[in-house]
């Protein structure tokens, strides 16, 4: 236990700054008079006199953190977190005569916060606007990580930055370093997401959306979160030129934030262009885009240009584990949304704000499969494993297998929980891949024309627990359960 305390006194610590971003929602309140401001401060206090209890009764307890401390406090963040993020909702519910219950309010924080984009409030539209921009900011904050940003703007934390980073960091190449420093490379990656933030916010306002709108959609496009403000997500504009933005964007934020972090550095963006991972993504994308708008086209549901619109939109919103939705497609041929749901698991680059499998690891997949059939027929031959013109090392490919394991097993378990609840199975298995991958809607009774507000509460706790593990990537929350890790 009483290695456990480093790690709480930083929870306490990151507790007080996650107050200080529930000012962002009372300024829109005051500004907008939506009645609700008072909650704000109620939930600031009550954040951080939590955090300021658990510093001042740990703050003896200041040791550099190991990278057991970091899996440690990665995952009480994103546990503990939800908890202090759903404080408005449940206070807010109550002034507006729409009480939410605390199973429903930490699924929204979690759904938030994790960038799934999940929800179980109905009736957005009329929502107080500063309770909805509070929704969309979890994601914009969790996008990137809420640790990275406390690595990057607090140097004098003293904790162990590189290890923060390294179990906070998706994807499994994470101990490459793009700085000396992983102070500096975590405040260059925020410098990027935050130069891609205001691009994007400015992209939709001269684009026709409201000032506001665009702020909220800004948050939940470049974090791949997905949440909107109204009930028919992004459909809502019915505007092309949006939609193309929101296209652009979201491909944009789909790639390795690490690239585009080298290329302004450098100046130039030939290594960005000779990137496998991005090439494979942006193919899977846009390469599925058309499929599915070809599909559309072909089974007459749309004329071509509709058919490109809607089937390139959707489909890159869902693959890149965004969510959101102009139309509900499933009203497409059955293998649209199929595929669109399985895309969500693989098509996005490992350092994005997506969620999923990542791209990377199915290319050392691919690669490992192929290795395997070439030395059925040349047994002895010696043959790397090679990506983006260096070898991989074995330790990452028996990673990546063991994460393939563990997530396909994840997924099985998960689902068979929810089909135990007499759940159908097309909406267990879609909503625990959709928790899972972060994505957002799934499949049946949690499609994008509905929400997952139809579930019991057990079966709400279950997807909650789905984008957390998602979200942890899966193998950092299952090592914690494993004796070996308790053991000095």
């Amino acid at each position: 236990m009483v290695d456990l305390f480093p790690v709480l006194r930083v929870l306490g610590m990151l507790a007080r700054i996650f107050s200080l971003a529930m000012g962002l929602p009372l300024a829109v309140s005051l500004w907008t008079r939506d009645g609700i401001w008072h909650v704000y401060p109620q939930a600031m206090g009550a954040t951080f006199a939590v955090g300021a209890w658990l510093w001042w009764r740990l703050r003896l307890f200041r040791q550099e953190l190991q990278p057991r401390h970091g899996v440690m406090l990665v995952t009480l963040v994103w546990l503990a977190l939800p908890l202090f993020a759903c404080i408005p909702l449940l206070l807010a519910g109550h002034h507006i005569g729409r009480s939410m219950s605390f199973t429903h309010a930490y699924f929204e924080a979690v759904s938030g916060l994790t960038t799934s984009g999940s929800t179980v409030l109905a009736g957005l539209d009329t929502l107080p606007v500063s309770l909805n921009v509070w929704r969309t900011f979890l994601q914009w904050m969790g996008g990137m990580g809420i640790l990275i940003l406390a690595v990057a703007v607090l140097p004098l934390l003293g904790v162990g930055g590189s290890q923060l980073f390294k179990a906070e960091a998706a994807g499994p190449l994470k101990d490459s370093k793009l700085t000396p420093r992983m102070t500096g490379t975590a405040k260059g990656l925020w410098g990027v997401y935050a130069l891609f933030s205001v691009a994007c916010g400015l992209a939709y306002w001269l684009g026709g959306m409201k000032p506001l709108d665009a702020l909220m959609h800004m948050f939940t496009t470049v974090s791949l979160g997905g949440l909107s403000s109204y009930d028919a997500s992004f459909g809502h504009f019915q505007s092309p030129l949006l939609e193309a933005i929101c296209i652009f964007f979201m491909l944009v934020a789909s790639c390795n934030f690490a690239l585009y972090f080298v290329a302004f550095r450098k100046g130039h963006w030939g290594g960005f262009w000779r990137d496998p991972e991005l090439r494979a993504t942006l193919f899977a994308l846009v390469g599925g885009g058309l499929v599915i708008s070809l599909l559309l086209w072909a089974k007459g549901v749309y004329a071509p240009l509709d058919a490109l619109r809607h089937g390139m939109f959707n489909t890159i919103s869902l693959a890149t584990t965004t969510g959101y939705a102009t139309v509900d497609y499933l009203a497409w041929p059955v293998f649209a949304p199929v595929f669109m749901l399985l895309l969500s698991g693989v098509a996005t680059s490992a350092g994005s704000t997506g969620g999923g499998i990542k791209m990377v690891r199915m290319l050392i997949l691919v690669k490992q499969a192929r290795r395997e059939m070439n030395r059925l027929v040349h047994p002895r031959a010696v043959q790397p494993l090679c990506l983006g013109g260096g070898v991989v090392d074995n330790r990452v490919i028996f990673a990546v297998l063991a994460f393939m394991l563990v997530y396909g097993g994840t997924v099985f378990g998960l689902s068979m929980l929810l089909l135990l609840t007499d759940l159908d199975p097309v909406t267990a298995f879609s909503a625990v891949l959709a928790s899972v991958n972060c994505a957002g809607p799934g499949l049946g009774s949690v499609g994008p024309a509905t929400n997952f507000a139809g579930l019991t509460d057990f079966q709400i706790w279950v997807c909650s627990l789905a984008m957390l593990l998602g979200r942890l990537e899966i193998l950092s929350f299952m090592a914690l359960l494993t004796p070996s890790f308790w053991r000095r």
